[in-house]
């Protein structure tokens, strides 16, 4: 059994992805409490493995994608073969990346929070990241850069913190943009679900 918050059909919002319509299956649940988290995900349901597939099949998407709170908490290497056996979709993660991910995730994203208020300096364990997405709290980008999971083909993603006031929001936007033409070896991730109004 694996506790689920939700398991919902939307357009991928972040990162190399984005637009691509996806069954999104998130977990409940985090090993970290970061202050700025923008999910509510602590409720949840226990389900079942052929629960959980019968809910993703309902969709004709190619993708899952694994989120939370936490996914790495629920998931391993069984697992992850059955939902490919069973639905024959591919599957990404989002992870904070403070615990290792099974093989066989198609890709992986890292959004790493280590040193900010509610993470502690839980070091990032999985080996290897497709892409690693950061929230923009202004910090020093450097040391991102040094991270274990970052390859050479690891794609940086920067991400504007999300508030609910639309003026502090349309200035971490543009703080944000500033920062990624400073520094071009970053891209911007601009949560387009929140643009289009959708999950």
């Amino acid at each position: 059994m694996r506790k689920i918050n939700e398991i919902f059909y939307s357009l991928q919002g972040e990162g190399h992805h984005e637009g691509y319509p996806s069954v999104f299956v998130r977990f409940s649940g985090c090993n970290l409490n970061c202050s700025f988290c923008d999910t509510a995900h602590t409720e949840g349901i226990y389900m079942d493995d052929d629960a959980i597939i019968r809910a993703i099949n309902l969709y004709s998407a190619d993708w899952v994608v694994l989120t939370g709170g936490e996914p790495a908490m629920w998931i391993d290497e069984d697992f992850i073969h059955l939902l490919k056996r069973a639905t024959g979709k591919k599957i990404a993660i989002e992870t904070n990346g403070t615990l290792p991910v099974p093989e066989g995730i198609d890709w992986v994203t890292v959004s790493p929070k280590s040193g900010f208020e509610g993470a502690g300096e839980a070091p990032v364990r999985v080996r290897h990241a497709n892409e690693i997405k950061v929230v923009d709290l202004g910090q020093d980008l450097d040391p991102y850069f040094d991270l274990p999971c970052r390859g050479e083909d690891t794609i940086m993603y920067l991400q504007p913190c999300y508030v609910p006031d639309e003026e502090e929001f349309r200035q971490n936007r543009l703080n944000t943009v500033r920062r990624i033409l400073a520094d071009p070896k970053w891209t911007l991730s601009v949560q387009l679900h929140r643009y289009l109004d959708i999950p």
